[in-house]
């Protein structure tokens, strides 16, 4: 889980980085975080699809949408 901790250390590096540079031990825990933020912003994005039903014109559930890529 992505906590309001590590977005704002995910936006303090990225200041530094534009300011000052980062070490490489900074640059790699930027990596870390900025890895876990787009997994966990996928795991939603997958869920939120996920549960999308199709309804017809008369409101019956004709189908989820259909799977063209499998992770």
């Amino acid at each position: 889980m992505v906590t309001e901790e590590k977005i704002r250390r995910i936006n303090e590096l990225a200041a530094k980085s534009k300011s000052t540079g980062l070490t490489e031990k900074e640059k790699a825990e930027q990596k870390a975080l900025r890895n876990e933020y787009i997994q966990a912003v996928r795991r939603s994005l997958k869920a939120n699809l996920e549960s999308i039903r199709l309804v017809d014109e008369n409101g019956r559930e004709i189908g989820p949408l259909p799977r063209k890529y499998k992770h």
